[in-house]
């Protein structure tokens, strides 16, 4: 197995800067900065804004500054300029994908050179395997799940309901998603009225994607993050499912679906079945005026779904006083107890097994057993199409995914297509 593609200086820099004395553990105040992913204002700001006030209220000798800044997009660019300038801050949730591209720009200090007690190690041990796994690059551990997700199909049980379904039982696999589909769009003459299905081809549109590839039997990158795999037999057979949805059955939108759309339409009866992250689960629950359920995704050869979301990050260029001020606030912000309250408060999914076994998410689960959807969908879940130089390599198949979605090529011929443009990213790290 060819070994990542990280530098010697950066390992060895890493841990220089992280063999900080224990004596560093017990020194005061410390000023930290912490970078977040939202672009407006509204429910998530507030409830970060909560969690830091009550973590300096326990910890009156750390203040934590929290910034929010945009898109995951716009977060990591504000990130790596900044640090590179020498401005930057000490943490910041970005996409778990990032990590190759943040160590091979030098810019993140691993884990596990700082959290070095026993009771460090066992925190870094405590999460989900199949969230941990985007975060684990040559022997060490450069993220820690927060806001994390799979993808899980919504459906409409009063939709199901008039259509002669089953309201309790969501797809189990492709053929039945098909008739599924079939049975639940509704035409009125030329018009659509419900659509059976809808899969966002913006925002995330290889994200989306690949739960396609996966449960057609494909992942779509090695490991090591130095290869892709974009146009083997069955992503095109992937592909060429949502295609066929649109231009062969009729059942999903032509074109590409908008991000914001499809939980819109979702929620407004216009779809009987939605892919979405889990992330959207409270705002579904909190908004929808009927009964829906909550389901893994189908499996052709299998069932799976890509994980996704952000990871805390600890950016270089922090101070020994502020990293483990930093430290103490990730472990902080995701103890058993504050993770599931952010799984209750987002949808998003509590990163370890123990935020499961609280009291409150035993209630939550009691009354709204569809929260465990997306926990249990981990079991097959696969990591996030994660390479070095990511955001390019991920962008030359999103680029094609959408030319094959808006009819400008065929799927084979898209996938080839985006294989080539990878290949020629990943060139300088294949070894």
């Amino acid at each position: 197995m060819r070994s990542p593609h990280i530098t010697r200086r950066t390992l060895l820099a890493g841990s220089a800067v992280l063999a900080a004395p224990s004596i560093v553990r017990a020194q005061a105040a410390a000023e930290i900065e912490f970078y977040f992913p939202v672009a407006v204002g509204g429910p998530i700001t507030k409830i970060v804004d909560s969690y830091v006030a009550d973590f300096m209220k326990e910890n009156p000798a750390i203040k934590v500054k929290a910034v929010y800044a945009g898109s995951y997009t716009d977060t990591l660019t504000k990130a790596v300029t900044a640090t590179k300038a020498g401005k930057g801050p000490q943490m910041a949730v970005v996409l778990s994908t990032d990590t190759f591209s943040l160590i091979d720009d030098d810019l993140i200090v691993p884990f596990d050179t700082l959290a070095t007690t026993a009771e460090d190690k066992a925190w870094l041990a405590s999460f989900y395997p199949a969230f941990l796994r985007n975060g684990l690059i040559g022997g060490h551990t450069w993220g820690i799940p927060f806001q994390r997700s799979t993808i899980v199909c919504y459906y409409n049980k009063d939709i199901f309901k008039a259509a002669g379904l089953d309201p309790e039982h969501a797809p189990d696999t492709w053929d039945q998603l098909t008739e599924t589909m079939l049975k639940t769009t509704k035409r009125d003459g030329a018009n659509t009225s419900i659509w059976g299905l809808e899969i966002p081809g913006d925002g995330f549109t290889y994200w989306l994607y690949q739960a396609l590839a996966i449960q057609a039997g494909v992942e779509l990158a090695n490991a090591e993050g130095t290869k892709v795999f974009f146009n083997e037999p069955g992503c095109v057979d992937a592909l060429q499912y949502w295609l066929d949805m649109s231009m062969k059955h009729k059942t999903h939108p032509q074109g590409i679906v908008a991000w914001g759309t499809a939980p819109r339409d979702f929620l407004e009866g216009k779809a009987a079945m939605i892919w979405h992250t889990t992330g959207n689960l409270t705002n579904i629950r909190t908004n929808a005026k009927f009964n829906f359920g909550v389901a893994q995704l189908p499996a052709m050869k299998r069932r799976g779904s890509p994980t996704g979301g952000g990871n805390f990050y600890l950016f270089k260029g922090a101070s020994p006083a502020q990293q483990q001020a930093s430290l103490t606030f990730m472990k902080w912000m995701t103890t058993p107890a504050r993770a599931a309250q952010w799984g209750i408060d987002t949808g998003y999914v509590a990163t370890r097994p123990d935020a499961w076994q609280t009291e409150a998410m035993k209630q939550y689960m009691a009354g709204f057993p569809a929260a465990a959807v997306a926990r249990d969908q981990l079991q097959v879940a696969v990591p996030e199409l994660s390479t070095h130089d990511n955001q390019r390599v991920a962008q030359s198949l999103t680029d094609e995914l959408q030319a094959a979605l808006t009819g400008s090529k065929a799927a084979k011929a898209a996938l080839d297509d985006a294989q080539v443009k990878a290949t020629r990213l990943l060139k300088p790290y294949a070894g």
